[in-house]
């Protein structure tokens, strides 16, 4: 019966982190949105909404501290009891850089620099993201596992791309006044500052596939 109880507690705790994972989806959905079509609306509720992200790392906290001082886990449980936990941080991070993305929507000026794909960046992060939920939540293969962290060196690749464009663009820049320099610099800033955000929602993308491999596998070869 104790034993039926902890795996019980264990489906629970999957359950909460699949749902905390599929919330951070949508907020990264609605911050992408807020960056590609200036919705104000979506950006607002991204913010407003990591409340309600925060609440369900805290229930992810709450349910795997229960798991180990209640319970008697084997190592197996450990594993997954602890991996579960480290999942959680990593998509309550991504949580955070979504809100960031929402505030840049509103200060990103989206004619500067038209060759830097942001969209695709976006993109491809986001859906980053939503691969290693369904990986975790479906206790993803391998391969799949694998494949997505191949997928971080072509977003990383983007990205590097992206702040090469830019900052060559902006050494070469000879604005008419200092004023016009000023705001020059306050856009390209804000532009970095979504690139390397988007570049980090991938690393924690990866973080979520490599501790899924952990638990399901036992394969600790994407860890870092």
């Amino acid at each position: 019966m104790a034993r039926e109880r902890f795996a019980a507690a264990l489906d629970r705790l999957r359950d909460t982190l699949v749902e905390m994972g599929r919330l951070v989806v949508d907020r990264l959905d609605d911050a992408a949105a807020a960056l590609e079509h200036e919705d104000a609306a979506r950006a607002r509720r991204v913010v407003e909404g990591d409340v309600e992200v925060n609440q369900l790392y805290r229930e992810v906290e709450s349910q795997c501290i229960d798991l180990f001082a209640l319970q008697q886990p084997v190592a197996s449980d450990l594993r997954r009891v602890a991996s579960t936990f480290k999942i959680s941080t990593d998509l309550e991070r991504v949580g955070d850089l979504a809100v960031n993305l929402a505030q840049y929507s509103r200060e990103l000026n989206r004619d500067l620099y038209a060759e830097v794909a942001l969209s695709d960046i976006v993109d491809a992060a986001r859906r980053m993201v939503a691969d290693a939920v369904e990986l975790y939540a479906e206790d993803g293969d391998e391969w799949r596992c694998h494949e997505l962290a191949d997928r971080d060196t072509e977003l990383d690749a983007m990205c590097a791309h992206a702040g090469r464009v830019v900052t060559l663009a902006l050494l070469d820049h000879q604005a008419s006044a200092d004023d016009a320099a000023e705001r020059l610099v306050e856009d390209v800033s804000t532009l970095l500052l979504t690139v390397r955000d988007l570049e980090r929602v991938g690393d924690h993308a990866v973080n979520v596939a490599a501790r899924t491999l952990y638990v399901t596998e036992g394969d600790d070869s994407l860890l870092e």
